[in-house]
């Protein structure tokens, strides 16, 4: 049953929608794969269709270190030649002949694919997930690394029947049988980079939404986590909708799906038509004012014009990807939250862009090593600016004609201006000059740029040109024609906060302004206790953590009755509180003595791969600092010096030195080091060498 679906998928007819290579021109994949999950490995299969626009005497494809078990073209058993990198074919192609190509392989990709909860005995948090950024699908299929070549894929995957599949495109099928795995059969309709394919495997239901235009958006999540789809996906139709009237091209693909994933390696990523993305950002309702998804919701939404429809040629080129998605996405958030939001983020980067122009680290637009800031924060000033330059009717009916115009195509930034100048007439090398090749960030501008938009932002400068320390008065607070975020900004001019101004702050109705004392508060006096308490269990997580810490730490007679107060919040996906609340409960020696066992347990825990790395990182900074890492702890941060994601990786890897410097630890990982197996230990490995 599973070989005939296999070979039936496999050989379906391939229609041509092909894009511009030098001498050969790959136009369709199918792909089948069978993820081994145990095993860590892929077996696969895939048929090319492609043309040849030049005679040529070999083809190659990007393949790290996959294992080729058959090679056929047009059907004929061919030889080949397979390194760590490629995979290539000699034959003497000729100009104008079509050919199909299969390959068949099995592989263990050593990045790229990730095979999460499937060692550790907790029952449904199994996953399987690929991140391909920029050019690393090759590790678990035969492709391109290189951008400019665009095909149709279509996928086909057998999983077990316990899980979901998601992958670009349209579900045409889902196979149901009681003896065999499902197989899962994947249909796109249009050419994309191999770095933008994708598939994701686990335990997932899913909410459905349909767009005004009649697009189908599925937002899947874990079952546990019903209760938190709501704030997670808020605004995600609203944001959808807004895009295609903004952009004024429809959604270029057959449905959008996005799907949460455990230790993502960054906040989001922007497959054709499936976002995957960190399920840190899974939230409930309380989160949703400190820490929310609609920014990367729609950062990676906007990117599927920006990025996956229109794809830049390379690197040089990037910040037609993510200047442009940064920028939508803002205006997006300018949608659901108004407009003074918008000006205030671009406020809030041009003070950072400013930071680092001034300390001489600034960097042009079209620098190809260039960091995410630039390209993110300063590609999306560079857009707002020329917005503002060559009008916005034409700027907005000149993005419409780009897109068109390069659909499915890759595009320099010299297309891109080119075309703002056919829209305004203009002759844009001053904005070229000062907004995508200088490196430093033009602060006067963006502050013209501000007050003139803005008359908030207008008001903040006004009102920062005078004496702060003396015009500043906290009945500013009761002023209902300021924004939160002006008072906010007013109240960081001040010199000094008296504690007869932090009893007013604490008192406001205004949840931001609450966070904003317990930020600045310190240490609390007896006159400020009574009216501080109630933070405790304000309507903010971020303040929770912060007014436990300080209550904690300025009332020693009173410990116990803060922690009373606070025993039942976990906080953000982070566990911010709980985390703290564990360690002070067992610095607390009159609270529940006979409970430190469990408490110390329970922290330990929280080192434990299933749960995210945010978690598991300020649990082992806590266990470090008290000096209570016990061996299942440094079991845990010796497998996380292996971890997949660098950032976490990195930090283990630190702790881990530095536990190692000291003797006393030292012996106590000695001890522990039979326990684990040989893959577990090779960063340990390099230290006894």
């Amino acid at each position: 049953m599973k070989k005939l679906i296999f070979t039936f998928f496999l050989f379906l007819s391939l229609y041509a929608f092909g894009q511009h290579q030098d001498k050969v021109d790959f136009i369709k994949a199918k792909v089948y794969l069978s993820p081994v999950p145990k095993e860590k490995t892929i077996k696969g299969g895939v048929i090319y269709r492609f043309n040849v626009l030049q005679n040529v005497d070999s083809i190659f494809l990007d393949a790290k270190n996959l294992d080729f078990s058959k090679v056929e073209l047009d059907g004929k058993k061919m030889d080949f030649n397979a390194t760590e990198k490629i995979i290539s074919i000699k034959h003497k192609f000729k100009k104008g002949a079509s050919h199909k190509l299969f390959l068949e392989y099995v592989t263990k990709p050593k990045q790229t694919v990730y095979f999460i909860g499937w060692d550790d005995d907790v029952e449904g948090n199994e996953q399987i997930w690929t991140q391909g950024q920029g050019k690393y699908t090759s590790h678990w299929l035969p492709s391109f690394d290189d951008m400019e070549e665009k095909i149709e894929f279509d996928l086909t995957i057998e999983a077990d029947k316990k899980y979901q599949v998601i992958a670009n495109g349209n579900l045409l099928l889902k196979t149901s049988n009681d003896e065999d795995d499902p197989i899962w059969i994947f249909d796109m309709k249009k050419p994309m980079s191999s770095y933008l394919l994708a598939f994701a495997m686990g335990n997932y239901d899913k909410q459905v939404l349909t767009s005004e235009s009649g697009v189908t958006i599925e937002n899947y999540y874990y079952p546990n986590d019903s209760l938190k789809v709501e704030p997670t996906y808020r605004y995600t139709k609203r944001i959808f909708d807004f895009l295609e009237n903004e952009i004024g091209v429809a959604y270029p693909w057959q449905n959008y799906k996005q799907v949460p994933v455990h230790d993502f390696l960054y906040a989001g990523m922007e497959n054709t038509s499936a976002t995957f993305f960190s399920d840190a950002y899974v939230i409930d309702s309380t989160s949703f004012i400190d820490r929310n998804y609609v920014n990367i919701n729609a950062h990676e939404l906007a990117h599927q014009w920006f990025g996956n429809l229109v794809t830049e040629k390379n690197s040089e080129h990037h910040w037609l990807h993510e200047g442009f998605a940064t920028y939508y996405a803002y205006l997006a958030e300018k949608e659901v939250f108004g407009d003074d939001y918008f000006y205030w983020k671009l406020f809030d980067t041009a003070k950072v862009l400013s930071d680092i122009s001034e300390k001489g680290e600034g960097q042009s637009l079209l620098n190809p090593k260039a960091s995410s800031l630039t390209y993110y924060e300063k590609g999306a000033w560079a857009l707002a600016v020329l917005r503002e330059e060559i009008g916005d009717s034409a700027f907005k009916e000149r993005i419409k004609t780009y897109l068109n115009k390069y659909q499915y195509q890759n595009v320099t930034v010299a297309d891109f201006i080119a075309e703002m100048e056919n829209a305004s007439g203009k002759n844009l090398n001053e904005f070229k000059e000062v907004w995508l090749k200088t490196k430093e960030f033009p602060e006067e501008i963006a502050k013209d740029f501000l007050m003139k938009k803005n008359a908030e932002i207008r008001k903040f400068y006004n009102l920062k040109n005078d004496d702060a320390s003396t015009f500043i008065s906290f009945e500013i607070l009761k002023d209902s024609e300021l924004s939160t975020r002006l008072k906010l900004e007013i109240l960081e001019l001040k010199d000094s906060i008296s504690e007869m101004d932090f009893s007013k702050l604490i008192a406001s109705n205004d949840i931001k302004i609450r966070q904003f004392a317990a930020q600045k508060i310190g240490k609390i006096s007896e006159e400020l206790k009574e009216f501080t308490e109630p933070l405790l269990l304000d309507d903010s997580y971020i303040t929770n953590e912060l007014m436990l810490y300080n209550l904690w730490s300025s009332f020693d007679y009173d410990r116990s009755t803060f922690l009373e107060k606070t025993k039942n919040i976990v906080g953000l996906p982070n566990k911010n509180v709980r985390l703290l609340w564990l360690t002070l409960a067992l610095f607390t020696p009159d609270y529940r003595p006979t409970e430190n066992v469990y408490f110390h347990r329970e922290l330990v825990g929280y080192t434990s791969p299933i749960y995210n790395t945010e978690v598991r990182q300020t649990a082992f900074q806590y266990l470090s600092e008290i000096k209570a890492l016990n061996d299942d702890a440094y079991i845990n941060l010796i497998k996380a010096t292996n971890h997949h994601s660098w950032q976490f990786r990195n930090y283990a890897r630190k702790l881990f030195d530095a536990l190692w410097s000291d003797q006393e630890q030292k012996k106590e990982i000695e001890k522990i080091v039979n326990q684990l197996n040989s893959s577990d230990l090779r960063y340990l490995k390099t230290k006894l060498n």
